[in-house]
């Protein structure tokens, strides 16, 4: 009878206020304090939890990332694509508001903590792709584009958001700047013109 008491309460669902509590009280800690410094005990803390309850829905810190990732709790930031019909200004429009993001600190130290996240757990990877908009909103822009032939039918989409994601990564871990240019040069390179030559 024990045992059935014991396996009924870990698997016992979860408490919503409980769990919000603790999802934003990642998002806080982790905006404040990055990965490196963050912790079940802190966070139990600051939801007013017992840790064995995070550890009961969560099997480590990167999992709770991961989900406040999913939750929209810790990007939040100039990430919808613009559609004003013309596919390259509206992907240099994007940049330029990601770098401008990116080159506030407060930014630019969440994404690298992000980063070093996502080496320790391949979700908070898909999930900081997705919230940065480098898989499905640009690919659904793209996909549009290719479908009223403004790009090539052969557009590697996939690939083009692997590489937007990559230099945003590689932008926020240099912790420079981008000069002004650098989202028009990255539009050429990563877009051909259907005028042009194939």
């Amino acid at each position: 009878m024990a045992v059935e008491t014991h396996e009924r309460r870990r698997g016992a669902p979860r408490n919503e206020a409980a769990r919000l509590a603790i999802l934003r009280a990642t998002a806080s800690l982790f905006a404040t304090r990055g990965y490196d410094h963050l912790t079940i005990e802190g966070i139990a803390a600051e939801a007013g939890v017992a840790k064995q309850t995070i550890y009961r829905w969560w099997p480590s810190r990167s999992a709770l990332v991961a989900e406040a990732l999913i939750e929209g709790l810790l990007l939040t930031g100039p990430f919808d694509l613009p559609d004003t019909g013309d596919i390259r200004a509206d992907l240099v429009a994007w940049l330029e508001g990601l770098f401008v993001f990116l080159d506030d600190p407060r930014n630019n130290a969440l994404i690298c903590s992000l980063v070093a996240a996502a080496a320790e757990n391949p979700e908070i990877g898909l999930r900081l792709n997705d919230a940065l908009g480098a898989t499905t909103l640009l690919a659904e822009r793209l996909d549009a584009a290719v479908a009223a032939d403004d790009l090539w039918r052969d557009t590697p989409v996939q690939e083009i958001g692997d590489a937007v994601l990559g230099v945003l990564v590689v932008r926020a871990l240099q912790r420079t700047p981008a000069d002004p240019g650098l989202p028009a040069r990255l539009v050429r390179v990563l877009l051909r013109d259907p005028a042009g030559p194939r």
